[in-house]
């Protein structure tokens, strides 16, 4: 795995962050050192996906990058569901491609570029999953994404969603970020990095309040969901159609 220094120069975050070819080589190694438990989330992930795949569907990750949910998944899904990943990165999807086929990945799946913010095709899902996705999405279309996510999950189908989000009260907050920023500083990261990725991240990623979410589920076709994660400002949720 290669160590993530991108931001570690001086004036490295002079333009908005990119899923492009120089995050992809160090990905796998910024999402363990940057998403508070990643590993058991992957492991959660895939244990309530468990329950609601069904053969003869599909399984999507929306914003898989490189495919690691793909490869925490597969043990324990039923070889009768087909996994399909979409992400906007070319550069992402090629990183993908490759460690699928260093793992002997054998499961029929499809890795397919789309770009959420322009159109979404779901069809024929038993379960839908999006780790730390929504938040890139611009708001002004996350209400269509959602929808369409529903409307391409069959009838008990679930979409697992786990977010970065911010918080309504102010003091909690700025608190749940010091916090984590602490967290970033714990696993290696610099002042100077986490300041630099910061900016980068400014008008990129924008979090929802987790009622937000809630709200836009509960809206658009789910008809119930539960939080089943919580770590400050990151939360994991499941709905069901």
């Amino acid at each position: 795995m290669i160590r993530d220094d991108i931001f570690n120069q001086p004036d490295s975050a002079n333009n908005d962050f990119k899923f492009d070819e120089k995050v992809s080589t160090v990905f796998d190694d910024m999402v363990s050192r940057s998403v508070p438990y990643y590993d058991e989330l992957q492991r959660m992930t895939g244990e309530i996906a468990a329950d609601f795949a069904v053969d003869g569907t599909n399984l999507y990750d929306l914003g898989c990058a490189t495919c690691t949910t793909f490869l925490y998944l597969d043990p324990l899904i039923s070889p009768g569901v087909k996994f399909i990943g979409v992400d906007n990165s070319d550069e992402m999807l090629k990183k993908a491609s490759e460690k699928l086929a260093e793992h002997s990945f054998a499961r029929p799946h499809d890795l397919v570029n789309m770009d959420m913010n322009k159109g979404l095709i779901v069809e024929n899902a038993s379960v839908v999953v999006m780790i730390l996705t929504l938040q890139f999405v611009r708001p002004l279309y996350r209400q269509r994404v959602i929808r369409e996510i529903a409307s391409g999950l069959q009838e008990n189908g679930c979409l697992i969603l786990i977010e970065k989000l911010t918080c309504r009260d102010s003091l909690f907050n700025r608190l749940f970020i010091k916090y984590y920023y602490d967290m970033k500083r714990r696993n290696g990261y610099s002042d100077m990095e986490i300041s630099q990725k910061r900016e980068a991240l400014e008008n990129v990623l924008i979090p929802y309040q987790m009622e937000e979410n809630r709200e836009l589920l509960l809206k658009e076709g789910f008809r119930s969901c539960e939080e089943f994660f919580r770590w400050y400002n990151f939360c994991g949720m499941v709905a069901v159609k």
